[in-house]
């Protein structure tokens, strides 16, 4: 087998069964690291992309886990580093998505939406950071709402998204003299089962960026193997886009 740039790595991405989550989980592993994910309710999602895991030679461990359950995120990083003794990348993937009229948004789905977006991010962090290494990674996945709320009924998800960068920017300084990076990364409009270039408010959404169309879940995952690699080692508490210029 190839020399690739993530040889005898390991990854734990968090919702890694769709969309730009499973774009991630196949990047790292492409690259040459072992790759555990969670997901919550798609096992036969969870089971292909474990599947191409394991077909491309490295090791792959799909875990169930709700990132809004604080024991459950937390054994999930716990269970991906003892899987192979280690745990090199964290990628905070999982999300949810709330939106509509704020006067039908109140406490239930607040309650929901910080757990997930913000404190399962947090929490995970603190559990992977036990168990990294010297060259650790931290990245986590935004959203460009948190810089352009262009659409009404995204207050909530905004908040959410928006506290990502301040978990980061504190946990690039505390976890710097541990020689662990921690890095945000707000995508723009991604094609993916939940949000399709060619659903109902693709057109309107594709004017808003500079280059006029949705990216590939690839092209998000792209971003965060460099993150993840060598090549960006003095890169941390950075906020990144890739927004194909929605924010601009």
């Amino acid at each position: 087998m190839e020399t690739t740039e993530f040889d005898g790595r390991t990854a734990l991405v968090t919702g890694g069964a769709r969309g730009i989550g499973a774009a991630v989980a196949l990047r790292l592993a492409e690259g040459g690291a072992d790759v555990a994910f969670t997901y919550q309710h798609d096992g036969a999602a969870a089971e292909a992309v474990a599947g191409k895991i394991s077909g491309m030679g490295r090791g792959a461990l799909a875990l169930r886990a709700d990132s809004g359950d604080p024991a459950a995120i937390e054994d999930a990083v716990d269970r991906a580093a003892a899987e192979w003794g280690r745990l090199d990348v964290l990628v905070n993937n999982a999300g949810t998505y709330a939106v509509g009229p704020i006067a039908d948004l109140g406490a239930a789905a607040f309650d929901r939406s910080v757990a997930v977006n913000v404190r399962g991010p947090y929490l995970a962090a603190r559990a992977a950071s036990r168990h990294m290494r010297a060259g650790g990674r931290i990245i986590s996945i935004g959203s460009n709402v948190a810089d352009r709320t262009t659409f009404p009924g995204h207050t909530l998800y905004a908040l959410t998204k928006t506290a990502l960068a301040g978990m980061t920017k504190g946990l690039a300084r505390d976890l710097g003299p541990l020689g662990i990076t921690v890095n945000l990364l707000h995508p723009g409009p991604t094609d993916t089962d939940a949000n399709p270039a060619d659903g109902p408010y693709a057109d309107t959404v594709r004017g808003f960026t500079a280059l006029g169309r949705y990216a590939a879940a690839d092209e998000i995952a792209a971003v965060v193997a460099h993150l993840a690699s060598d090549a960006a080692s003095y890169v941390t508490g950075a906020v990144v886009h890739a927004d194909g210029g929605f924010t601009v």
